[in-house]
């Protein structure tokens, strides 16, 4: 019989090891990556209980609205227009308490915080205010009210406009997990060249992300500190977001509007991206003839209300029988022009408006292209307003109407003119995060009217290989 040989004591020695010491280093490793600290861009934004793949909200936004006590009497309209007290947080940051007013009155407006003492800060700057350093301060001091579930801080003006729809959609383009600073340059070259290509304008508004936010508010006195010789608020922010490695991120649908007078130039030829702020309300004209500025935008946001994303999103069409070209800006206006043009000349935006700073020789010099309207009112596009919207839940179909704005003109020719209302029908846009990432201008066709006075016009997709242009 052969002899059962007993394990050898190398052989014993691989049985410990598989038995003990393998299950223990595998222990080991599922632990340890949890001891290990975060980099600054994967901080842990939330509590484990928050589904933090869960769209975002606005819930998940804090405001920072820069105000004084003497502007803030006269521009709170401004904000009620756009303020949700039900689903927005943050407040509207005073140098000092403002008067007793009635509790209903503030009741649709956020709560006024007081802000902190800024005399220890040195401002050296001639030509500007002292107020830069408080309004500045905004920022950490927003942050310091330490809010729960916050994935992005957004400031801006009190008379800053915000399309609070169109601002979730345009952030939610960009992980909130990472170091994020989202706004818009000015629309002037020269402010630009003496402020900075690289800054976020505050009256535009801009998005800063929970973590890059978090570590802004601890270190920013000390940049304030270093920058006492800058003009504004937003040129500090930037200089101390500059210090710390992080650049703009460009978001052409916020808008400073450093322009004054009739912007509808700039309003009808808006890009092919969600429309997330208007500034600067108190130096242009009423955006909607016949109507005051607070009561213009309350008409825009009726249409915003109805689809926002598509508010002032340009569709070019062309009427081969009359060889009309037909620019509708939804929600906004619709112009005729009575003549043939190829696309890139429409899409130009139209000087309409008047310059910041007259004298100037750079003044008019813009961050777009721009084309000056012919001298004659009656070779002008003819424009039509929006008056009116209405929706078939049915079939999901939005129409809006639009009326025509008469100019004086010293003869009428064979053209547009005759029109006296443009219907447009659309389906409601939702674009989901490749579409907005990769926007693209949506098409348009002239329908066979119903009424001799009446233009009829669908918006749609264009097909994958479709050109916009005139066809023979």
């Amino acid at each position: 019989m052969q002899q059962v040989q007993s394990p050898s004591k190398n052989q014993f020695s691989q049985l410990i090891y598989l038995v003990i010491v393998l299950p223990s280093l595998c222990i080991l490793y599922l632990l340890v990556p949890l001891s290990l600290p975060c980099s600054p861009n994967t901080v842990n934004t939330y509590s484990a209980s928050e589904d933090v793949y869960a769209p975002t909200t606005l819930e998940h936004i804090v405001f920072g609205i820069a105000s004084s006590k003497n502007s803030w009497r006269k521009r709170k309209d401004y904000v009620r227009l756009w303020w949700k007290p039900r689903q927005m947080r943050g407040c509207v940051f005073l140098e000092s308490p403002p008067p007793a007013e009635n509790a209903n009155d503030n009741s649709s407006l956020p709560p006024v915080c007081i802000s902190e003492d800024t005399s220890r800060f040195r401002y050296t700057n001639r030509n500007g205010p002292r107020s830069a350093i408080r309004v500045a301060r905004v920022v950490s001091e927003t942050v310091a009210l330490n809010h729960s579930d916050v994935r992005w801080y957004v400031f801006g003006d009190d008379d800053t406009v915000f399309f609070p729809e169109n601002l979730v959609k345009t952030l939610s383009k960009y992980d909130h997990g990472l170091w994020y600073y989202v706004g818009a340059q000015s629309e002037i070259w020269e402010q630009n060249k003496f402020f900075s290509f690289g800054m976020a304008y505050g009256g535009a508004g801009f998005a800063i992300s929970y973590p890059l936010a978090k570590v802004l508010a601890k270190v920013f006195d000390s940049c304030i500190e270093r920058y006492p010789h800058l003009y504004g608020s937003d040129s500090r922010v930037y200089s101390c977001l500059a210090e710390l490695g992080v650049s703009l991120t460009h978001e052409p649908g916020f808008h400073q509007v450093d322009i004054r007078g009739d912007i509808f130039g700039l309003l009808a030829a808006h890009p092919a991206t969600p429309l997330v702020s208007l500034h600067h309300l108190d130096h242009i004209d009423p955006i909607f003839p016949n109507m005051t500025t607070t009561k213009a935008i309350e008409h825009l946001f009726e249409a915003a209300n109805v689809d926002s994303q598509r508010i002032l999103q340009q569709s070019i069409c062309y009427d081969r029988w009359f060889s009309w070209t037909i620019s509708v800006s939804w929600g906004y206006a619709v112009q005729i022009f009575p003549n043939h043009m190829v696309l890139p000349d429409v899409l130009h935006v139209q000087e309409t408006f008047r310059q910041w700073k007259r004298g100037k020789v750079l003044s008019g010099v813009y961050m777009f292209n721009t084309r000056v309207p012919h001298s004659d009112p009656c070779r002008r596009p003819t424009i039509f307003f929006l008056d009116s919207l209405s929706s078939n839940a049915d079939i999901g179909v939005l129409k809006s109407n639009y009326k025509k704005h008469f100019v004086n003109c010293s003869h009428d020719m064979a053209s547009p003119r005759k029109l006296q209302e443009i219907r447009v029908f659309s389906h409601k846009l939702d674009h989901g995060l490749e579409q907005l990432q990769a926007p693209r201008r949506h098409c348009c066709d002239v329908l066979p009217s119903s009424a001799g006075e009446v233009m009829e016009i669908a918006i749609r997709e264009c097909k994958e290989e479709e050109l916009i242009h005139m066809h023979p």
